[in-house]
Protein backbone atom coordinates (compact mmCIF):
# COMPACT_ATOMS: atom_id res chain seq x y z
CA UNK A 1 0.00 0.00 0.00
CA UNK A 2 1.53 3.44 -1.29
CA UNK A 3 0.78 6.62 1.54
CA UNK A 4 -1.77 7.85 -0.92
CA UNK A 5 -3.96 4.84 -0.61
CA UNK A 6 -3.93 5.90 3.05
CA UNK A 7 -6.00 9.36 2.63
CA UNK A 8 -9.38 8.85 1.43
CA UNK A 9 -12.27 11.22 0.28
CA UNK A 10 -14.07 10.90 3.28
CA UNK A 11 -11.77 11.62 5.45
CA UNK A 12 -12.25 14.68 8.56
CA UNK A 13 -9.50 16.51 10.05
CA UNK A 14 -9.84 15.54 14.13
CA UNK A 15 -8.27 17.27 17.21
CA UNK A 16 -5.66 19.33 16.57
CA UNK A 17 -2.44 19.36 19.43
CA UNK A 18 -0.54 22.17 19.22
CA UNK A 19 2.20 23.65 21.19
CA UNK A 20 4.91 26.83 21.38
CA UNK A 21 7.44 26.07 18.32
CA UNK A 22 9.98 26.92 20.97
CA UNK A 23 9.57 23.91 22.94
CA UNK A 24 11.19 21.73 19.84
CA UNK A 25 13.20 24.93 18.11
CA UNK A 26 15.30 26.95 20.71
CA UNK A 27 16.27 29.44 17.83
CA UNK A 28 12.84 29.63 16.58
CA UNK A 29 11.44 33.54 15.83
CA UNK A 30 8.53 34.75 14.48
CA UNK A 31 7.53 38.27 13.11
CA UNK A 32 3.61 38.54 13.31
CA UNK A 33 2.24 40.08 16.11
CA UNK A 34 0.95 37.61 18.46
CA UNK A 35 -2.37 38.07 18.21
CA UNK A 36 -2.48 37.53 14.50
CA UNK A 37 -3.59 33.99 13.21
CA UNK A 38 -1.59 32.07 10.40
CA UNK A 39 -3.58 30.16 8.06
CA UNK A 40 -0.94 27.50 7.13
CA UNK A 41 -0.95 26.75 3.24
CA UNK A 42 -0.68 22.64 2.04
CA UNK A 43 3.05 21.54 1.41
CA UNK A 44 4.11 18.10 -0.05
CA UNK A 45 7.46 16.26 0.41
CA UNK A 46 9.57 17.04 -2.75
CA UNK A 47 10.29 13.10 -3.34
CA UNK A 48 6.18 12.96 -3.91
CA UNK A 49 4.19 13.10 -7.03
CA UNK A 50 1.18 13.38 -6.28
CA UNK A 51 -1.54 12.37 -8.60
CA UNK A 52 -4.45 15.00 -9.48
CA UNK A 53 -7.03 13.01 -7.84
CA UNK A 54 -5.40 13.00 -4.52
CA UNK A 55 -4.37 16.77 -4.47
CA UNK A 56 -7.68 17.45 -4.32
CA UNK A 57 -7.92 15.30 -1.37
CA UNK A 58 -5.48 16.50 0.32
CA UNK A 59 -6.36 20.77 -0.55
CA UNK A 60 -10.00 19.28 0.79
CA UNK A 61 -8.34 18.25 4.08
CA UNK A 62 -5.98 21.48 4.25
CA UNK A 63 -8.87 23.24 3.78
CA UNK A 64 -10.83 22.02 7.10
CA UNK A 65 -7.75 23.22 9.49
CA UNK A 66 -8.18 26.07 11.98
CA UNK A 67 -5.68 28.90 11.90
CA UNK A 68 -2.49 28.57 14.52
CA UNK A 69 -1.14 31.31 16.38
CA UNK A 70 2.39 32.54 15.21
CA UNK A 71 5.50 30.10 16.62
CA UNK A 72 3.19 27.18 16.73
CA UNK A 73 4.17 23.48 15.83
CA UNK A 74 0.93 21.30 15.39
CA UNK A 75 -0.30 17.89 14.50
CA UNK A 76 -3.62 17.73 13.07
CA UNK A 77 -5.11 14.29 13.49
CA UNK A 78 -6.79 12.71 10.30
CA UNK A 79 -7.90 9.06 10.84
CA UNK A 80 -6.17 5.38 12.20
CA UNK A 81 -6.12 2.40 10.03
CA UNK A 82 -5.25 -0.54 11.82
CA UNK A 83 -3.45 -3.45 9.97
CA UNK A 84 -4.91 -6.43 10.06
CA UNK A 85 -1.49 -8.58 9.11
CA UNK A 86 0.90 -7.32 12.19
CA UNK A 87 -1.36 -5.11 14.33
CA UNK A 88 0.02 -1.99 13.27
CA UNK A 89 -1.93 1.34 13.65
CA UNK A 90 -0.93 3.98 10.56
CA UNK A 91 -1.87 7.29 12.06
CA UNK A 92 -2.96 10.11 9.34
CA UNK A 93 -1.99 13.94 10.49
CA UNK A 94 -0.70 17.27 9.21
CA UNK A 95 2.32 18.53 10.66
CA UNK A 96 2.33 22.32 10.79
CA UNK A 97 4.29 25.09 11.16
CA UNK A 98 3.32 28.74 11.69
CA UNK A 99 6.71 30.06 12.13
CA UNK A 100 8.00 32.25 9.20
CA UNK A 101 11.02 30.52 8.09
CA UNK A 102 11.76 26.59 7.03
CA UNK A 103 12.11 24.01 9.92
CA UNK A 104 14.10 20.62 9.76
CA UNK A 105 14.01 18.77 12.89
CA UNK A 106 15.42 15.43 14.39
CA UNK A 107 14.12 12.33 16.84
CA UNK A 108 10.82 13.26 19.09
CA UNK A 109 8.37 10.85 20.33
CA UNK A 110 4.72 11.08 19.97
CA UNK A 111 2.03 9.87 21.59
CA UNK A 112 -1.85 8.86 21.09
CA UNK A 113 -4.32 10.22 23.38
CA UNK A 114 -7.89 9.70 23.50
CA UNK A 115 -10.63 11.76 24.40
CA UNK A 116 -9.91 11.45 27.64
CA UNK A 117 -6.53 12.22 27.37
CA UNK A 118 -5.59 8.88 28.44
CA UNK A 119 -2.13 7.22 26.36
CA UNK A 120 -3.24 4.99 23.69
CA UNK A 121 0.38 4.45 22.09
CA UNK A 122 3.76 6.43 22.09
CA UNK A 123 6.79 6.09 19.62
CA UNK A 124 10.19 8.07 18.78
CA UNK A 125 10.14 9.11 15.05
CA UNK A 126 12.44 11.06 12.72
CA UNK A 127 11.22 13.86 11.77
CA UNK A 128 13.99 14.56 9.30
CA UNK A 129 12.17 11.76 6.79
CA UNK A 130 9.52 14.30 6.79
CA UNK A 131 12.33 16.85 5.19
CA UNK A 132 12.07 20.43 5.48
CA UNK A 133 8.68 22.13 6.53
CA UNK A 134 8.32 25.68 4.74
CA UNK A 135 7.09 28.65 6.60
CA UNK A 136 3.41 28.43 7.66
CA UNK A 137 2.73 25.37 6.10
CA UNK A 138 0.71 21.88 6.79
CA UNK A 139 2.22 18.54 5.68
CA UNK A 140 0.67 15.32 5.49
CA UNK A 141 1.70 12.57 6.69
CA UNK A 142 1.47 8.87 7.64
CA UNK A 143 2.86 7.90 11.38
CA UNK A 144 3.21 3.95 12.02
CA UNK A 145 2.77 3.00 15.36
CA UNK A 146 4.05 -0.76 15.62
CA UNK A 147 1.92 -2.81 18.10
CA UNK A 148 4.55 -3.51 20.45
CA UNK A 149 4.05 0.81 20.96
CA UNK A 150 0.53 0.62 21.27
CA UNK A 151 -1.16 0.30 24.85
CA UNK A 152 -4.97 0.11 23.89
CA UNK A 153 -6.99 -2.88 22.79
CA UNK A 154 -8.70 -1.41 19.94
CA UNK A 155 -8.98 1.87 17.44
CA UNK A 156 -10.27 4.90 19.44
CA UNK A 157 -13.46 6.23 18.52
CA UNK A 158 -14.01 10.21 17.85
CA UNK A 159 -12.08 12.80 20.05
CA UNK A 160 -8.58 10.93 19.62
CA UNK A 161 -5.33 13.41 19.13
CA UNK A 162 -1.92 12.89 18.03
CA UNK A 163 0.76 15.01 20.47
CA UNK A 164 4.28 15.82 21.37
CA UNK A 165 5.21 13.89 24.08
CA UNK A 166 6.99 17.43 26.06
CA UNK A 167 7.04 15.05 29.07
CA UNK A 168 10.10 13.16 26.92
CA UNK A 169 11.71 16.67 25.16
CA UNK A 170 11.89 18.61 28.39
CA UNK A 171 14.47 15.94 29.87
CA UNK A 172 14.98 14.40 32.87
CA UNK A 173 14.54 16.67 36.03
CA UNK A 174 15.50 17.32 39.49
CA UNK A 175 11.73 17.29 41.62
CA UNK A 176 12.86 18.75 44.85
CA UNK A 177 9.76 18.54 47.58
CA UNK A 178 8.91 21.95 49.06
CA UNK A 179 10.63 21.28 52.45
CA UNK A 180 13.69 20.64 50.77
CA UNK A 181 13.78 23.86 48.76
CA UNK A 182 13.10 26.11 51.94
CA UNK A 183 16.30 24.17 53.50
CA UNK A 184 18.48 23.46 50.68
CA UNK A 185 20.59 26.71 49.88
CA UNK A 186 20.30 27.59 46.40
CA UNK A 187 24.24 26.28 45.46
CA UNK A 188 22.92 22.32 47.11
CA UNK A 189 20.25 22.51 44.94
CA UNK A 190 22.02 23.01 41.76
CA UNK A 191 24.53 20.70 42.68
CA UNK A 192 21.82 18.13 43.21
CA UNK A 193 20.64 18.55 39.49
CA UNK A 194 24.17 18.34 38.34
CA UNK A 195 24.61 15.30 39.77
CA UNK A 196 21.16 13.80 38.80
CA UNK A 197 21.65 15.12 35.05
CA UNK A 198 24.68 13.04 35.63
CA UNK A 199 23.08 9.83 37.00
CA UNK A 200 22.40 6.49 34.24
CA UNK A 201 19.72 7.19 31.96
CA UNK A 202 16.21 5.37 32.47
CA UNK A 203 14.32 3.02 30.87
CA UNK A 204 11.08 4.62 29.64
CA UNK A 205 9.00 2.88 32.43
CA UNK A 206 12.02 1.95 34.61
CA UNK A 207 11.16 2.75 38.62
CA UNK A 208 15.18 3.05 40.07
CA UNK A 209 16.49 3.49 43.59
CA UNK A 210 20.11 5.41 44.14
CA UNK A 211 21.76 5.87 46.91
CA UNK A 212 23.15 9.75 47.47
CA UNK A 213 24.02 10.20 51.25
CA UNK A 214 23.85 7.75 54.24
CA UNK A 215 24.36 8.73 57.81
CA UNK A 216 24.88 6.22 61.01
CA UNK A 217 23.53 8.71 63.97
CA UNK A 218 24.83 8.57 67.85
CA UNK A 219 22.17 7.20 68.47
CA UNK A 220 22.64 4.23 66.19
CA UNK A 221 19.69 5.15 63.84
CA UNK A 222 20.46 5.67 60.38
CA UNK A 223 19.52 8.42 57.85
CA UNK A 224 19.98 7.32 54.20
CA UNK A 225 19.26 10.20 52.04
CA UNK A 226 17.66 8.34 48.18
CA UNK A 227 17.52 9.23 44.57
CA UNK A 228 13.72 8.04 43.66
CA UNK A 229 13.59 8.05 40.24
CA UNK A 230 11.04 7.79 37.51
CA UNK A 231 11.14 7.16 33.78
CA UNK A 232 7.62 6.93 33.67
CA UNK A 233 5.60 9.60 31.61
CA UNK A 234 3.15 9.51 34.43
CA UNK A 235 3.65 10.16 37.74
CA UNK A 236 3.78 7.31 40.36
CA UNK A 237 2.76 7.58 44.05
CA UNK A 238 4.51 6.17 46.89
CA UNK A 239 2.45 4.95 50.12
CA UNK A 240 4.24 1.93 51.40
CA UNK A 241 8.13 1.29 50.70
CA UNK A 242 9.98 -1.39 52.49
CA UNK A 243 13.26 -0.68 51.90
CA UNK A 244 17.13 -2.09 53.22
CA UNK A 245 20.65 -0.88 53.20
CA UNK A 246 23.41 -3.02 51.84
CA UNK A 247 26.77 -2.14 52.58
CA UNK A 248 30.07 -2.09 50.38
CA UNK A 249 30.47 -6.06 51.66
CA UNK A 250 26.84 -7.09 50.96
CA UNK A 251 25.83 -7.15 54.40
CA UNK A 252 22.21 -5.76 55.45
CA UNK A 253 23.01 -3.38 57.45
CA UNK A 254 19.21 -1.96 57.65
CA UNK A 255 15.61 -2.77 56.98
CA UNK A 256 12.28 -1.20 57.22
CA UNK A 257 8.95 -0.47 55.94
CA UNK A 258 8.00 2.87 55.50
CA UNK A 259 4.35 4.26 55.39
CA UNK A 260 4.48 7.98 53.55
CA UNK A 261 1.58 10.10 55.07
CA UNK A 262 1.27 12.16 52.44
CA UNK A 263 1.61 10.14 49.82
CA UNK A 264 5.11 10.60 48.20
CA UNK A 265 4.57 11.58 44.00
CA UNK A 266 7.25 11.43 42.22
CA UNK A 267 7.16 13.66 39.28
CA UNK A 268 7.39 11.82 35.36
CA UNK A 269 10.91 11.51 34.00
CA UNK A 270 11.81 13.04 37.12
CA UNK A 271 14.19 12.01 40.18
CA UNK A 272 13.14 13.07 43.42
CA UNK A 273 15.26 13.16 46.68
CA UNK A 274 13.93 11.73 50.19
CA UNK A 275 15.52 10.56 53.75
CA UNK A 276 14.60 7.61 55.18
CA UNK A 277 15.35 7.28 58.95
CA UNK A 278 15.64 3.83 60.08
CA UNK A 279 15.60 3.45 63.99
CA UNK A 280 18.29 1.55 66.30
CA UNK A 281 16.16 -1.25 66.67
CA UNK A 282 16.09 -2.24 62.78
CA UNK A 283 20.05 -1.36 62.17
CA UNK A 284 23.16 -4.13 62.20
CA UNK A 285 26.13 -1.60 61.47
CA UNK A 286 28.64 -3.31 63.39
CA UNK A 287 31.62 -3.37 60.97
CA UNK A 288 29.92 -2.02 58.48
CA UNK A 289 31.55 -0.43 55.23
CA UNK A 290 29.97 2.67 53.67
CA UNK A 291 32.26 3.31 51.08
CA UNK A 292 30.03 1.88 48.63
CA UNK A 293 26.41 1.22 49.66
CA UNK A 294 22.95 0.21 47.82
CA UNK A 295 18.96 0.78 48.51
CA UNK A 296 16.70 -1.92 47.23
CA UNK A 297 13.28 -2.21 47.93
CA UNK A 298 12.60 -5.26 49.23
CA UNK A 299 9.81 -7.81 47.13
Amino acid sequence: MGIFDFFKKTDKVGKDSAIDSKELVKSAENDKAASQEVVTKLSFHPDWNVPQEQQYVFRFLANELEPLKPNQLSLAAISIEEEARNGSWHVKAFFRSSLSQPIELADIELILLDKDDKRLASKQFNFKELGTIPAESARPWVFTFDKNSIEAEEVPEDGWKIAFNLISLRGHQLDLDETWKKQLPQEQQEALEKVVKELPKLGKKEVNFTGLQVNLRDDQSLHASIFIRNGNDKAINLEQLPLEIIDANGKRVAKGSFKLDPILTVQPNSTKPWTFIFPADLVDAENADFSRWTARVVQ
